[in-house]
């Protein structure tokens, strides 16, 4: 689960050595993708270019809110014009999603990195990605040609661990 049945991301699932990871990460990134209700809060969140997924536009627009921000309605503008729109061509791209927009992306991941923390219960919560909890995040990754690679431990005392799912190369 991603966030309570709410759909907001608790306080029990927010951990220090995963929020440093997910920073620097983002830090990296050339571009960032996520759905409207999704975002991380940080300092640096206005500074990076992104790409806003929503239905309440045409196509595509530049957020009045955030000059780095490109709205994008997927269903009017693929993903290439709309990242063209947003004036990245190449380099990193952070799907930070939620689940609609996590699956959308699913066969085109070259990684997913996916945290786990083991500790935390959020019954009725919002899954990772759709089919989530009738099958794993595991078995979803892994029915869409991502393997498991390394993990690393993210916090020791609460079992937090981030796991790099990677596509096979060809």
């Amino acid at each position: 689960m991603l966030a309570d049945a709410d759909h907001v991301m608790p306080d029990e699932l927010k951990f220090e050595g995963d929020k440093r990871f997910f920073t620097a990460a983002l830090d990296r990134a050339d571009l960032i993708v996520h759905g409207r209700h999704s975002g991380e809060d940080q300092p640096n969140s206005p500074k990076r270019r992104r790409l806003i997924l929503t239905r309440r536009i045409a196509a595509l627009a530049t957020d009045p809110e955030n000059p780095n921000a490109t709205l994008w309605n997927p269903a009017a503008a693929s993903f290439a014009e709309a990242a063209d729109f947003a004036g990245v061509s190449h380099g990193t791209i952070a799907i930070i999603g939620g689940p609609v927009v996590f699956d959308m992306f699913m066969d085109r991941y070259d990684t997913f990195w996916l945290s786990l923390a083991p500790r935390v219960r959020l019954p009725g919560g919002e899954g990772c990605f759709p089919g989530v909890p009738e099958r794993t995040p595991q078995q979803i990754l892994a029915t869409h040609g991502l393997k498991a690679g390394e993990g690393r431990t993210l916090d020791a005392a609460h079992e937090v661990s981030v796991t790099a799912w990677r596509r096979a190369s060809s």
